[in-house]
Parts: structure tokens; C-alpha cells; sequence
């Protein structure tokens, strides 16, 4: 039988002083330990900003509690990770005295708590409070000499930490806005790979989906794009390069932008992915490339489609049934040392019916094998297909658990027909 746990009970109990945050920075929150550790009241806390609770000491010239605090708690909210802070020196308010501050020590931790829909809905900021510690080494030094305004100890174990801990913070600083910078010139890249004009025709019937591998840089090997071929004709395009990061996104654009080109001059997808294989060769890091094509041809209500290597997509019937297209499945590109002919399979579709094109992060998982998570796709679909294109691919990635991003690369296109 499974233990039913009293969270409050254990929130209230636990022996380290806890904050917990609202995304605005408001607490709404506070466990015994962390009222104790401050003697403050819960009425004193809740419903306060933390930085009215917990002001700058402005007799501190180098008082810099609240800026580490506030750029460790924005780092939460934008990254979605826990942020271990350097030790810090935070002096906090006296209770009843007003403008007087108390030389405080702590070792914070900021974690985040994420809703259902995969953003900070709360942070829980837990500290440790080390000022006895720090205190403790201070008074067991009666050679300590007072410079300016802080107390600098000789050979003190706490003015070491201290020292180390800011220039780690100063350190850790340089190299996130380093980071930070190579992120932002890599996603613009991927952005200007992934332009695909003729997607805001279809705003109300086509929804596509773009998540990157949970700790990379937001880009990947993996790719979509959507054609208009006048007049009445629409083709559609997933694949997936083999690998991560900036390399592999290179060769994304290559493939992509050469798939694009060649469906424009060509009539049929297995032409296009054998031109597209053709190309492949002379490309490093190409070899294994997965890839599907299809056309759409809103005249005829025909699907035609051609796989090299691809996780199939599916055709969801208004009635709920799902179709495997899975009838012209090839070898990835760049697979065969010679040139041979891919095959092309059609479907008749109905109006109300739904085309889901995917890459293999939406459904694989370590230890499963292919038909389970296919199985998992098409069940999921059945039982949602009434949602317009927009909310079913939300719930897609909802449902199967990476609406925050997966172990791998997702690409994801859902046309309603």
C-alpha cells in the first residue's frame, strides 16, 4: 500500500528554513525553520515582496544580497533548473528597529516547481544559515583588524569562503552571459533556418512545434517545413540529422533548404527525397538522415507521401480511427552506396481528417520498443481528435510527457484537413 504523505506536515516540519516564491517574486509561503531563522512572524512574510521583506542593508556599501538573490531567482524562471547560489552575505532587518541591520551568512538554494503547463509556478527558495559559523571564526581571532566598513579577519577560514564564493559568482556571471550570447546567435540561426513564409496561410489549420533536447542550446538536427505549390497543392516535410547542437543544425539547413528546393521543381515526394539522398552524399554528418514527404492535394483529397528511414505519420480520421502511412518506407539517406528509386505510397482523406507529422522525440523512449510508443501516439490521437490543430498538438506533447522538451529533438506538424 502506498504511504499517503501529508505534504504540509513535511514542508512545516523540515529543519531548513524554506521560502516559497510566486513567478512575481511574492511569497506565499514560509515553513518553521525559515521564521525562526529570521525571527519573523508569518503574517510578516506572506503577501510581501521578498525584496520589501529583505531590503539591501544601505549602510553596506557592498551590500549585493538582493541583486545575487534577484539575478538567481530570474535565472530560475527563465531556465526552468534549480540555481545553487555562492555563499552570501545578506544582512537582514532587525525586527522593531527600524533602519537597523543584522550581519547575516547563507548558503541559499532556488528550485522551481513547474505547472501542468511545463512553466514556474512556484519557487522554493531554501537557505542555510551559517552566520554562527562565520561568527564563531571571527571572535576566535582577536588579531582581527576592521578596514572600511567590513571586518576582515586574519587568516579566517570565513574571509576565504567568502572571498572564493564572490569571485565564483563573478566567474559563474561571465560565463552565463558567455553562454548566453552563443544562445542567442544560435537560436536566431535556427529561426532563419526554420522560416517557412507560406505557414502563415494556414494559421487556422496548420500548427507546428519546435523543442530542442532538454539542456542543449535550442538547436537541433531535427526539422519541418510546409510549401505551397499554387493552386491547389500543399507539401509537408519532417526530418531528423543525426546528433546535436550547432553542428548538426548546419547540416539541418543544408537538407532542409535542398528538400524545400527540389519539391518546387519536382511533382513527386520519393523524386524529391531521391534527389534530396543524391545531395546527401557530399554532405559531412548527413549519412543516416531521416525524412518524410508529403503532398497534399485539397483537390483530389489525396495524400501522397514518401518515407527514407521515418518514424510514419499518422492520418487521424474525423471518426477517431488512425492510419499508419507506412506503405513507402525506405532507408535513410545516404544509406545505399547506389542510387535506387524510393517508393511513394497515396491515401484518400475526408474533410475533418487530421495529418500528424513527427520526429522521433515525441514518441521514442529508452528500453520501449517502436510499436509501444506508436501505440501510445495513436491512442492519445483517438481520444483527442475533435481538438482543432493548435490545441492537439499542445496536448500531444502534453500527454506524452515532453511538453517541456525530451531527451531528444522534437519536430511536430499538425494539419487539419
Amino acid at each position: 500500500m502506498t504511504a499517503q504523505v501529508d505534504h504540509t506536515a513535511l514542508f512545516a516540519a523540515t529543519p531548513s528554513p524554506y521560502l516559497v516564491l510566486a513567478p512575481d517574486l511574492m511569497i506565499v509561503d514560509v515553513n518553521r525553520a525559515y521564521l525562526e531563522a529570521t525571527g519573523r512572524t508569518r503574517e510578516d512574510l506572506v503577501g510581501q515582496h521578498i525584496f520589501q521583506a529583505f531590503p539591501d542593508n544601505p549602510d553596506d556599501p557592498e551590500a549585493d544580497g538582493v541583486r545575487n538573490l534577484n539575478a538567481s531567482l530570474h535565472r530560475v524562471l527563465a531556465t526552468r533548473e534549480p540555481d545553487t547560489m555562492a555563499l552570501q552575505k545578506y544582512d537582514i532587518p532587525v525586527v522593531r528597529q527600524p533602519g537597523v541591520f543584522e550581519e547575516r551568512w547563507w548558503s541559499p538554494v532556488n528550485t522551481p516547481v513547474l505547472g501542468p503547463d511545463g512553466q514556474v509556478a512556484w519557487i522554493i527558495h531554501r537557505v542555510e544559515d551559517v552566520t554562527s559559523f562565520v561568527m564563531a571564526h571571527q571572535s576566535a581571532h582577536p588579531t582581527s583588524v576592521r578596514v572600511g566598513r567590513r571586518l576582515e579577519v586574519a587568516e579566517s577560514l570565513e574571509a576565504e569562503l567568502y572571498a572564493r564564493a564572490r569571485e565564483l559568482q563573478r566567474l559563474n556571471e561571465e560565463l552565463r552571459k558567455a553562454h548566453t550570447r552563443e544562445r542567442e546567435v544560435a537560436v536566431t540561426l535556427q529561426e532563419a533556418m526554420l522560416h517557412a513564409p507560406d505557414l502563415a496561410h494556414h494559421a487556422h489549420d496548420v500548427a507546428v512545434r519546435y523543442l530542442p533536447a532538454v539542456g542543449s542550446l535550442n538547436v537541433c538536427g531535427d526539422w519541418y517545413d510546409l510549401v505551397d505549390i499554387p493552386p491547389d497543392r500543399m507539401a509537408l516535410a519532417v526530418g531528423d540529422v543525426i546528433g546535436h547542437g550547432l553542428q548538426a543544425a548546419a547540416v539541418m539547413g543544408m537538407l532542409r533548404s535542398a528538400l524545400s528546393a527540389a519539391i518546387r521543381a519536382l511533382e513527386r515526394p520519393a523524386q524529391a527525397l531521391e534527389v534530396l539522398g543524391l545531395y546527401a552524399r557530399s554532405i559531412d554528418g548527413a549519412l543516416g538522415t531521416t525524412a518524410v514527404k508529403a503532398i497534399i492535394d485539397r483537390r483530389s483529397r489525396l495524400i501522397t507521401y514518401s518515407n527514407a528511414g521515418h518514424p510514419p505519420p499518422v492520418l487521424l480520421h474525423a471518426d477517431s480511427r488512425t492510419e499508419l502511412l507506412d506503405q513507402a518506407t525506405d532507408p535513410p539517406l545516404a544509406a545505399r552506396p547506389q542510387h535506387v528509386p524510393r517508393p511513394q505510397s497515396s491515401v484518400h482523406y475526408q474533410p475533418g481528417d487530421t495529418l500528424v507529422m513527427y520526429t522521433d522525440g515525441l514518441i521514442e523512449r529508452r528500453e520501449e520498443d517502436i510499436d509501444t510508443s506508436l501505440g501510445r501516439l495513436t491512442g492519445v490521437l483517438a481520444e483527442c481528435g475533435r481538438l482543432g490543430a493548435e490545441r492537439l498538438a499542445d496536448t500531444l506533447l502534453a500527454r506524452l510527457g515532453v511538453a517541456s522538451g525530451g531527451r531528444d529533438d522534437i519536430a511536430l506538424i499538425v494539419v487539419r484537413l
